[in-house]
C-alpha cells in the first residue's frame, strides 16, 4: 500500500479494497447511488477510468495505491450555496436569538459594515479558511456569493476574492438594501441593475436575489434576475426563507438552476418545481440555527421535486460549512432517507449548479472521493458529529 500525504499529485490512483462504492450511477451499480460493494476505483489525469468490482479492474498499476480496507467511499460533496466571502461574526446576535429573540434579514448590515472595513487580503484570509475547513469535512465543489459589500466597489472587490478560492461564483448584490438606500429601494433596485451589475458580471457566473420579508419583493427580484440574465449570468433565487412569497414561482418562471430554501412551499409551488429543471435546495443549517421550521423534504421528493443539500454557510444563520452534519439534520428533522440525503448533498448539488463532471463517481466524472472511517454511507446520519471523513480527494490530488 501506498499511503499519499495531502497535497500529492499522481498520474493515477487507485483506491482499492472498497466495502461500499457510492458512484451515483446506476449503470455502475445498484440503486439510485449507484453502489458497488467489494469495489475499486480509478482516477487517472484528474478523472475517473474505471468504477465497479475489483474483480473486473485491469487498468495495470497505478503510480498511487490506497486501501481502503473495507471501508466506504463516496463523491466529494457538492456545496452549492455558501456566503463565504465576509468580515467579522455574528456570535453574540446567535446567543441572543437562543435566548429567545427572532431571526430576521436585518442582521446582515453588521456583517456589511465589517466586510466594508476589511481589506481584501483580510477577506481572503476568512474565505481561504473556510474553503480549507469545508474540504476537510469532504467538499470538494463550493459556491460562494457576494452580497456583504452592497456597493460597486466592496460587490466587485468581494467576487474578485471568492474566484480565487471557488469555481462557483455568485454575484448577489441583492442580498438586502444597505442602510444607506433604505429610504431608496428602486434607486437601489437601479445601482444593482445597472453600474454594480457591470462592475461585477465579469467576475460571477450567476445572479441571485434574496425575494423574502425585509429584502426584495417579487417585481424587484424579476428585474434583477432579467438584468443579470441579459448581461450572460445564469439565475438562481433565495425563496420563501422567511415567509411564503412569490420566489419560488419566479425562480420557474425565468428557468432559475436553483430556488434555495424554500422552508414555505405551497403545494403549486412543489408542483412547479416538480415539472421545472429547478432544483429545491434545502438549507437545514439555517433551520437549525435559527430554530425555524424545516422545509418538508419528504413531501417535496414524493412530488418528483429534484433536491440538493447545501451548508449555507454565512455569519448570521448557518455558520457551518459541515456538509455530513447537514447530512444528519436533513435525516432526523426534514425526513429524508440517508441514502437520499447523500445524493441531494453530492449529485443534487451538481444540479444546482448545473455540472454533470462533479457530484458522481461515473466514467469520465472529475476524480472527486470521500474515504469514510465507516462501512457505509449511512453512517454519515447515523453517527452525527463523528468525524468519518478519512481522506478527501479532489481531481485525483490528495487534499486531506
Amino acid at each position: 500500500m501506498v499511503d499519499l500525504a495531502p497535497g500529492t499529485r499522481t498520474g493515477s490512483v487507485l483506491v482499492d479494497n472498497i466495502g461500499e462504492l457510492v458512484t451515483n450511477d446506476p449503470t455502475i451499480g445498484d440503486g439510485p447511488l449507484g453502489i458497488v460493494r467489494d469495489a475499486a476505483l480509478l482516477v487517472r489525469d484528474g478523472v475517473v477510468e474505471y468504477a465497479g468490482p475489483r474483480i473486473a479492474l485491469q487498468a495495470g498499476e497505478a503510480n498511487g495505491r490506497i486501501d481502503a480496507a473495507g471501508a466506504a467511499v463516496i463523491p466529494g460533496f457538492v456545496d452549492s450555496h455558501g456566503h463565504l466571502v465576509f468580515a467579522g461574526d455574528r456570535a453574540e446576535e446567535f446567543a441572543a436569538r437562543m435566548a429567545g429573540e427572532p431571526y430576521s434579514a436585518g442582521g446582515i448590515a453588521s456583517t456589511v459594515a465589517a466586510t466594508r472595513a476589511a481589506t481584501d487580503d483580510q477577506l481572503a484570509v476568512g474565505m481561504a479558511r473556510l474553503v480549507r475547513e469545508a474540504a476537510l469535512s469532504g467538499t470538494t465543489t463550493s459556491e460562494s456569493k457576494s452580497g456583504y459589500g452592497l456597493s460597486v466597489e466592496d460587490e466587485a472587490r468581494s467576487l474578485q476574492v471568492a474566484s480565487r478560492y471557488v469555481e462557483e461564483v455568485t454575484f448577489l448584490g441583492a442580498h438586502v438594501v444597505p442602510a444607506e438606500y433604505r429610504d431608496a429601494v428602486d434607486a437601489y433596485v437601479a445601482l444593482v441593475t445597472g453600474p454594480m451589475l457591470d462592475a461585477c458580471a465579469p467576475h460571477a457566473r450567476w445572479i441571485d436575489v434574496f425575494c423574502d420579508r425585509g429584502a426584495f419583493d417579487g417585481d424587484q427580484a424579476r428585474e434583477i434576475l432579467r438584468a443579470g440574465m441579459a448581461r450572460g449570468l445564469k439565475p438562481r433565487i433565495h425563496a420563501n426563507q422567511l415567509q411564503h412569497g412569490p420566489g419560488v414561482q419566479i425562480a420557474v418562471e425565468v428557468g432559475a438552476a436553483s430556488a434555495d430554501h424554500v422552508t414555505h412551499a405551497s403545494d403549486d409551488d412543489i408542483e412547479a418545481l416538480a415539472s421545472s429543471d429547478t432544483v429545491a435546495t434545502l438549507l437545514p443549517g439555517a433551520e437549525f440555527s435559527t430554530r425555524a421550521v424545516y422545509p418538508d423534504a419528504r413531501r417535496m421528493i414524493d412530488a418528483g421535486v429534484t433536491v440538493a443539500l447545501a451548508a449555507d454557510c454565512n455569519p448570521g444563520s448557518s455558520y457551518t460549512t459541515n456538509i455530513p452534519f447537514c447530512i444528519a439534520v436533513a435525516v432526523r428533522d426534514m425526513r429524508m432517507t440517508p441514502s437520499e440525503a447523500l445524493w441531494s448533498a453530492t449529485a443534487g448539488g451538481a444540479r444546482a449548479l448545473r455540472r454533470t463532471d462533479v457530484g458522481h463517481l461515473g466514467i469520465g466524472a472529475r476524480g472527486d472521493l470521500v474515504l469514510l472511517d465507516a462501512p457505509s454511507h449511512l453512517h454519515l446520519a447515523y453517527r452525527p458529529g463523528v468525524p468519518l471523513v478519512r481522506s478527501v480527494f479532489r481531481a485525483g490530488a490528495r487534499v486531506r
